[in-house]
C-alpha cells in the first residue's frame, strides 16, 4: 500500500495497561471503523487509511475522530450519519465544522 493521503483515527479507549475504558469504547467507537471502511470504499477514497488508537484524552467529547494530515479532531461522533458529514467534507477539501473540537 502506498502512503494514503489521509488516515483517519478512531479512538479505541486502550491504556497502557491494555483494558478499554472511557467513553469512546462504551459509546461503541470501534463500530464506526467497518462503517468507516466500507463507505471510504464505496466513495472510492482508497488513498485513506483507518486506525484505531489507544486512548487520545479527550473522554468528555467522545466518540473521538481524527483526520490526518488536516489536523482535525472531530467529538461526539457516534453515528453513521456524522461520519457521512465528515466524510462529505473531506472529499470536498474541508473540515465538517460542526464537529470540530475547539
Amino acid at each position: 500500500m502506498d502512503k494514503p493521503k489521509h488516515h483517519i483515527f478512531v479512538c479505541a479507549s486502550f491504556r497502557a495497561q491494555g483494558a478499554p475504558q472511557g467513553i469512546c469504547h462504551k459509546k461503541e467507537a470501534l463500530g464506526l471503523i467497518p462503517y468507516l471502511e466500507s463507505e471510504l470504499s464505496d466513495r472510492g477514497m482508497t488513498d485513506t487509511a483507518v486506525s484505531a488508537t489507544a486512548c487520545l484524552n479527550l473522554c468528555e467529547k467522545g466518540p473521538v475522530v481524527v483526520v490526518y494530515p488536516e489536523n482535525y479532531w472531530y467529538g461526539e461522533i457516534d453515528s453513521e450519519e456524522k461520519v457521512d458529514e465528515i466524510l462529505d467534507a473531506l472529499e470536498e477539501g474541508a473540515a465538517c465544522e460542526e464537529y470540530l473540537i475547539n
